[in-house]
Order: structure tokens, then sequence, then C-alpha cells
């Protein structure tokens, strides 16, 4: 019984280190799917606000809002033969307590992709 009481905190924050290495691993590569489609519309000739919305629409992992896209260049400024590149980041909220004391929370999770305009 001491033998648990003294194993089980580390285990459980062994556990919950993880469970949040696994929602960051899958939550970059969603929004790395999510800015590779986003960047798919840039180059077929979409306005930048279809892009967002579409990214919004297509991130179903937390809050759509928390989202940052960047596109350069502007839908105004892209011509064909050129290059559209979609950023894309989201905060995401860590439960593993003692990990805020040496990793910042949220970690701010970054995709990019860049595609030539038709």
């Amino acid at each position: 019984m001491v033998e648990m009481a003294l194993i089980l905190p580390i285990l459980l924050l062994l556990l919950a280190g993880v469970i949040d290495l696994g929602r960051v691993l899958f939550s970059t590569s969603h929004l790395h799917l999510a800015s590779q489609e986003a960047v798919r519309l840039g180059g077929l000739g979409k306005t930048d606000e279809q892009i967002e919305e579409f990214a919004k629409d297509y991130f179903k992992l937390g809050d759509p809002s928390l989202l940052q896209i960047e596109i350069t260049p502007t839908d105004d400024m892209r011509e064909s033969g050129e290059y559209v590149k979609v950023s894309i980041d989201y905060p995401l909220e860590l439960i593993t307590p003692i990990l805020n004391q040496f990793i910042p929370n949220p970690v701010t999770i970054h995709a990019d992709s860049t595609i030539r305009v038709e």
C-alpha cells in the first residue's frame, strides 16, 4: 500500500504527459492537413476570406476562433505562376500540471504550406 501511494502520483504524471504529447502530435498533424487544404484553395484562385473560412470549418479539434491564419500574398496581389503561402497558428492548452513550469502554456502549434497559383 505504501509503495502504491509513493508511485501513483508519478504514474499519473507520466500518464498525463503521454496524453499531452499525443494531443500535441495529433493537433500538429491535423493543423498541417488544414493548412495544405487551405493553401490548395489559394492555388485555385479563391479569396483570402474563403480560405480563412475553409480553414476554420476544417479545424475541428478546438475553438476555431483561436486560429491565427496568415495568407501571403493577399488575394489582390496573387497572379498565376506565383506562390501562395498559408500559415496557421493554434494555441493548445496542456493538461499536465507540472509541465507549466518548464514549457509555456498554451503551446503554440504552427503549420504552413505553399503552392503555386494556377
